[in-house]
């Protein structure tokens, strides 16, 4: 069995990504981020994600990315937008990306995973049903999965690291179908990026609207609690 080290926000798509490598084989350490961000209801999310699934370590992370802002994730001063009040997503880059937040996340998980003897990193990032972020695409993760291999003891010892993104070409409903036929429970998950005082879904960001599109197009009840 090989050891992977999964990125785990606690959405819809890490939970994915979480349990399609368990069932490539892997042993996974989840790696799941504190980084200021306003919806940190996601924490708990993915507390039950690994609970559920079962992992071999789950680790929380400290990253204050509220110190740089720049993002209605991370900056109070900054509202997210409501797509579904104001009509159809624009095509440009929205106020909810996070400066560099990918490239941070893979960075601390490329080095847990030297750590740990992990030599495949997986990332539940989308470039289909996505929000334009950059970070999120097949690009991106090639680069990356470079980078890795230039900057650590093991990469220049030929001890390659792969970064996986099993979900980078698939649909939010396809990613809801192969979910579901691997036994992820969506109520456990969460995706609003500007939840409600006590956890409901806000059921208007672009994350609400991609999820709930998702579900429809999979044809399967969405579980999702809404405020």
């Amino acid at each position: 069995m090989t050891t992977a080290v999964v990125l785990l926000s606690g959405g819809l798509d890490s939970a994915t990504a979480l349990a399609v490598a368990k069932d490539r084989g892997h042993a996974c350490h989840a790696l799941t981020f504190r980084y200021g961000q306003r919806h940190s209801v996601e924490l708990e999310a993915a507390a039950r994600v690994t609970a559920a699934l079962g992992v071999v370590e789950h680790r929380f992370v400290d990253v204050d990315l509220r110190a740089m802002g720049g993002s209605a994730l991370t900056d109070d001063a900054i509202e997210v937008p409501r797509p579904n009040e104001v009509g159809a997503e624009g095509s440009e880059i929205p106020v909810t990306y996070v400066p560099a937040r990918n490239t941070i996340f893979l960075s601390y998980a490329l080095g847990y995973a030297e750590v740990v003897g992990a030599r495949d990193i997986v990332i539940g990032v989308n470039s289909l049903d996505y929000s334009g972020y950059p970070d999120c695409r097949p690009v991106f993760v090639e680069a990356f999965e470079r980078l890795a291999n230039l900057a650590t003891k093991a990469g220049v010892e030929g001890d390659r690291f792969h970064v996986r993104a099993p979900l980078i070409q698939m649909t939010k409903a396809e990613i809801i179908r192969l979910g579901a036929s691997l036994g992820v429970d969506y109520a456990m998950t969460h995706s609003c990026y500007d939840p409600a005082p006590v956890g409901g879904a806000c059921g208007a960001c672009d994350s609400c609207s991609l999820r709930r599109r998702g579900f429809e197009a999979a044809g399967l009840p969405d579980p999702t609690l809404y405020a």
